[in-house]
Order: C-alpha cells, then structure tokens, then sequence
C-alpha cells in the first residue's frame, strides 16, 4: 500500500526515506548507486543514525523524484500547500509589473490578517 502524502508527512525523516524508497521499488542498493552515495551511509540515514550533507539531500531526493522539502519536512513546517504552490507557481510567470501587483496584494492581506490576530489577542 502506498503512503499518502499525510502518511508520509507524519513520519520521522528516516521512516519517510525508507518508504520513499519503497514505494519507488527500490532496494537499499539501487538507491544507493542511484544517488551516488555509499550503501552503508543510506543504511545509517534510514536507521536514523547519522545526518545528511545538503548534496546528499539532493541527490536522494533527485533518485527519488520528490523535492527536498518533501524527503525532509513535515507538512507543517515548511511551505505552502499545494494549491498555493501552483497559484506561486503561476504568478512567477507574470510580467514583472503584473507580479509587483499580486506581491501588494498578498501584502495587504497578510497585513489586514496579521492587524485582525492583534486586536482579537488584545
């Protein structure tokens, strides 16, 4: 059964690479010759026992065709949800004086949002 994306946001870092690993149907060895890195370091990172180097983060990632924020966050702690990612993603597209006018936008609410939490706390 494959992990969803909750699933696997809800995971430690080494339970998320392993089933990462898994569902690409790759054996410890592959992934280890994929990436480049050594088969004995893949086995400590998905045991939890030693940390990553950022080149290895993106060379994992890379092999296992997600981005590094998904191999290493939890959905809560780092960037937008998906829908926002693609509307993000749209916007970079724009002209620049276009894009200037969506950035005030996005300005202005997240100032009206950030005056609304200070009265309601006060």
């Amino acid at each position: 059964m494959e992990a969803t994306r909750e699933d696997l946001a809800a995971m430690d870092f080494p339970e998320r690479l392993a089933t990462l690993r898994r569902q690409k149907g790759l054996t410890q060895p592959a992934l280890a010759e994929e990436a480049a890195i050594f088969l004995i370091q893949l086995r400590r990172y998905e045991a939890g026992s030693s940390q990553l180097t950022l080149d290895v983060i993106k060379r994992l990632a890379v092999a296992l065709s997600v981005s590094s924020d998904a191999l290493l966050f939890d959905s809560e702690e780092r960037g937008p949800d998906e829908e926002l990612r693609y509307q993000f993603e749209a916007i970079w597209q724009f002209d620049p004086q276009d894009r200037r006018v969506a950035k005030d936008i996005l300005d202005g609410l997240i100032l009206k949002h950030q005056a609304k939490r200070l009265v309601s706390s006060s």
